[in-house]
């Protein structure tokens, strides 16, 4: 070690460094110290000064106080209507005049005394009484109370009347916190009133001089001025105590027995402290400026003397850290020096641009993973997660921050099973499907291929492709479902079909003409219902290949109910079930495609009558409001829970018949999304609504022909 510390000292860089830091240190100690104890000592000189001149100019009010309550005593006394008061003896008339004096006068108390000593009239505040035996009342006095006591200022003033001699009066005020303040408010410092060397009045917030933390006594530059120092709730003041007068004693138990009243003048010395500190600090930054700069001039220098190979060590060091930007500094003025230095920037110049064609070759992997859709998720022998595309984060719904350096186990959670994702992954080469849970606590169908292991040596040991084909799974299951629902859709009728047309070749001559009726109101209905399930199919194509159409005019509404309602009396006849229409006498004409409408209502009418139970009563109503006809139709079966309403007009998404019915009325949940689909063609609104009582209502709106032409419902 230390021969290390002479090596490191033997260098000439070091040694000038060193040599410009001491001088500058000390340069700046000689000069910033005494400047820091002028500075002090002259901020406390003026703190002090302004201490002693409001001690100074306290005694000058107390002084003036004094004058101000003996001037007022005598203006008492030679007031003509308190002599007439005495003269007469009329007490009540004399306290309610010496009340108005003594509002008038601001005085806290007026005390009327007879040649005798005794207490005529008192108004103000409680006073002892014995004061009228007194000799020299004038002055002050101090009366014990709770919490603090009280501190008077008295003056008396004889009340003679053509040269009789009628008592005098003594009149006073009490110096409490208001007078406090006052003399805070005239010369900017906190004030405080000692009796016996306790404090009984005070203009410090809340009483906390009452509180206060004595430091120091020091002495004053007056006679009868102490100066002290203390702290208040934390805060330190310089202060000077002056002697305002002595305490005057009274008689009896009310003495307090200790002569003495003092005045305090503080002043807050924080910001002068805190100048103190700040100069202190900025003398201090000055100094370490100054150092600063000295040893950035002295590296300078040291810098410009030494040799250029410590220029191409510095070099060298950068280039074997990895430090490819800065250039190799070269020196012309040795030749060798100069030849090792132009070796040094070739290379690094070739090492520069290999490192920045790795670099884009890493750029454009990153963002090819990037931008791939699918999910890629490699893993480390451990089964640790070593990267995580961002098709992973939009497929899993996990961040790849929340994942990095986790065990896959506890990431990716298989749904409804006991298994854990590592024996779920596909081998080599292979692939799976597993259901998922995401990290919102949905479940997806994911489709996992497992590509090849990486080279021996590396982190990475299992690299996964995930794709989302939830969705695919799901139309897998909706297509299977629809095609079992069109097979039994079109089976139901053809047997039916089939069934009465066989017996009509069988028993046509045998058969009466009403049972010819009814074999021919059945094949009707079930050519009826194949033609439904056909035309819906068809739209259904025509809707998904974008051909479909509408072609809107001006159409009678009650022209199109009447038709439909005819097609499907059969129907309703067959199941008892009877249909009541509700419209208004007059109706405007829409704007309206009449077959593409008559299929909306069928498919509206069928539904009802295949979900109504047999009996009941399907209504069919029609009303105007805003330019659109709304037509409802009600129907009394078992009506759409509300978590399938948001689903109820999509393609296979929700058959009432799988929730409420038998299957042998199933449907193929094409009726309703060719029924939107017309709809919204031609300009208006379908929705569904519950029933009062029980069942259903579906509605659609048709907009009303511009011109004002209405007709007869």
């Amino acid at each position: 070690m230390l021969k290390r510390l002479s090596l490191a000292l033997n260098r000439l860089r070091l040694q000038l460094l060193l040599s410009f830091v001491l001088l500058v240190l000390l340069s700046a100690a000689a000069i910033g110290l005494p400047a820091i104890w002028l500075l002090r000592d002259q901020l406390e000189r003026q703190a002090w000064a302004q201490v002693d001149q409001g001690s100074r100019a306290a005694q000058a009010l107390y002084a003036a106080r004094q004058n101000e309550v003996r001037g007022l005593a005598v203006l008492t006394a030679q007031r003509p209507s308190l002599r007439e008061l005495l003269l007469q003896g009329n007490q009540a008339k004399l306290l309610s005049y010496l009340s108005t004096l003594q509002s008038g006068a601001n005085l806290d108390l007026i005390l009327v005394c007879n040649p005798a000593g005794h207490m005529v009239g008192q108004v103000g505040q409680q006073f002892p009484s014995n004061m009228c035996g007194a000799n020299e009342p004038d002055g002050f006095y101090v009366v014990p109370g709770q919490p603090l006591p009280r501190v008077w200022l008295v003056a008396a003033q004889p009340i003679s009347d053509d040269q009789i001699g009628l008592g005098r009066v003594i009149v006073g005020v009490t110096l409490g916190k208001e007078f406090a303040e006052e003399i805070h408010d005239q010369t900017g410092l906190e004030h405080t009133l000692l009796a016996a060397g306790r404090p009984v009045a005070t203009s410090f917030s809340d009483g906390a001089r009452y509180r206060g933390i004595a430091l120091s006594p020091l002495p004053g530059p007056d006679e009868g001025i102490n100066r002290t120092s203390f702290l208040v709730e934390g805060q330190p003041y310089y202060a000077a105590r002056l002697t305002v007068g002595d305490l005057l004693p009274l008689h009896g138990p009310l003495t307090l027995g200790e002569p003495g009243l003092m005045a305090e003048v503080a002043l807050p010395v924080a910001n002068i402290v805190a100048i103190q500190e700040r100069l202190v600090g900025m003398l201090l930054a000055g100094i370490g400026a100054v150092a600063l700069i000295g040893s950035l001039l002295g590296a300078f220098l040291a810098r410009r003397i030494s040799q250029p190979l410590a220029r191409l060590t510095k070099a060298a060091t950068r280039l074997s850290r990895g430090d490819l930007t800065n250039p190799v500094p070269i020196d012309p003025r040795v030749q060798e020096v100069a030849l090792v230095a132009w070796a040094l920037e070739a290379a690094r110049l070739d090492l520069q641009l290999t490192l920045n064609d790795l670099r884009r070759e890493k750029a454009w992997s990153s963002n090819l993973l990037e931008s791939i859709v699918e999910g890629i998720v490699t893993l480390d022998a451990h089964g640790r997660i070593t990267f995580f595309s961002h098709g992973a984060e939009q497929i899993t719904g996990w961040s790849r921050d929340e994942v990095m350096g986790r065990n896959c186990d506890d990431v990716l959670q298989p749904a409804n099973t006991g298994e854990r994702f590592s024996q779920l992954m596909p081998p080599r080469g292979g692939k799976t499907k597993v259901n998922l849970l995401l990290a919102d606590g949905r479940q997806a169908t994911l489709a996992i291929t497992g590509a090849k292991l990486a080279p021996a040596g590396s982190p990475t040991q299992v690299a996964l492709v995930f794709r989302d084909v939830s969705e695919e799974e799901l139309m897998h299951r909706l297509v299977g479902h629809f095609l079992a629902n069109i097979a039994h859709e079109f089976r139901t009728p053809l047997s039916a079909l089939a069934a009465s047309v066989e017996l009509l070749l069988d028993q046509a001559p045998d058969l009466s003409a009403g049972e010819l009726q009814e074999l021919l109101s059945s094949l009707h209905l079930g050519v009826l219902g194949l033609q439904t399930v056909v035309d819906n199919l068809l739209e259904s194509a025509s809707i998904e290949a974008g051909r479909f159409r509408v072609s809107p005019r001006p159409t009678h509404l009650p022209d199109i109910i009447a038709e439909v309602t005819q097609t499907l009396q059969p129907l309703l006849v067959r199941r008892s079930q009877y249909l009541t229409l509700a419209l208004p006498d007059l109706l405007p004409m829409v704007q309206t495609d009449p077959r593409r409408t008559s299929q909306v209502l069928l498919n509206l009418l069928f539904n009802a009558s295949k979900y109504s139970p047999d009996a009941t009563e399907i209504t069919l109503a029609a009303a105007v409001a805003d330019n659109l006809v709304r037509v409802t139709v009600a129907d009394c079966g078992p009506g759409i829970p509300a978590e399938f309403r948001t689903d109820l007009f999509r393609r296979f998404m929700y058959d009432r018949a799988a929730h409420n019915q038998s299957h042998a009325q199933a449907g193929t949940g094409l009726g309703l999304s060719v029924v939107k689909a017309i709809v919204e063609a031609q300009g208006g609104q379908v929705g569904a609504d519950d029933r009062p009582g029980g069942g259903a209502i579906f509605w659609f709106t048709l907009p009303v022909v511009e011109k004002n032409e209405s007709i007869s419902g």
